[in-house]
């Protein structure tokens, strides 16, 4: 994914601006504070926020633990630019760094992180850029790290495909399929995380978004 190009925060459905007011419709507090409860926040962990468009994320991981460190990355400047400005509104304590998800090495360093967690950005992302990120995920965390994993997953009932073919709409068929098949506990295992489970499903409108969970080996 590095130097390419990336899908923006809503696809093709609308501008970046109107991000956070689109991402409130899929019960959005629930299910941050499902990934954010999973990632459980400690003194002085290292927390690195991959594709963290708006700070929603990272802002909730400062304000749960403000001694953490969070460093959220997002190749987008536009939504970090928003982020920033929501950050200095509540005086909150994150480091912002332009990336892409499989250059995390170098911008965090080999097994610097105590906890990764990402949120919506795998089903943007085509099979070969979902492995790519995950890869990264496993490269900079520590042995025992934690990821938390918040996306749309396996899609169970005809209503929750029914409502995921909005997502289908703005961001591309053939890269959101693999998610709404269940592909994203088998790409975990592939990458080398251990203990890996679906821990959470949320329905929304727009189909359901789980919560998934595992532990660098």
């Amino acid at each position: 994914m590095t130097e390419q190009t990336f899908t923006p925060a809503l696809g093709r459905f609308a501008p970046t601006r109107f991000y956070d007011a689109v991402v409130s419709l899929t019960r959005e507090r629930l299910w941050r504070a499902l990934a954010v409860m999973h990632v459980a926040p400690r003194p002085e962990d290292v927390i690195v926020d991959v594709g963290c468009g708006t700070g929603s994320t990272a802002l909730l991981l400062n304000r749960t633990e403000p001694r953490a460190r969070v460093v959220a990355i997002d190749p987008d400047q536009r939504v970090l630019a928003i982020a920033r400005r929501k950050a200095d509104a509540v005086g909150a304590t994150v480091r912002w760094e332009i990336g892409m998800g499989d250059a995390l090495p170098e911008i965090v360093g080999v097994g610097a992180a105590d906890a990764v967690v990402s949120s919506l950005v795998l089903h943007q992302c085509a099979m070969g850029t979902k492995r790519a990120i995950l890869s990264s995920m496993h490269a900079v965390l520590r042995p025992g790290g934690r990821l938390v994993i918040a996306d749309y997953g396996l899609q169970r009932t005809r209503l929750m495909r029914l409502g995921f073919r909005m997502v289908q709409f703005a961001d591309g068929i053939e890269d959101t399929r693999p998610n709404a098949e269940g592909v994203v506990p088998e790409l975990m295992t592939g990458a080398g995380f251990g203990d890996v489970r679906e821990a959470e499903v949320v329905s929304t409108l727009t189909g359901s978004i789980s919560v998934y969970v595992a532990s660098r080996q």
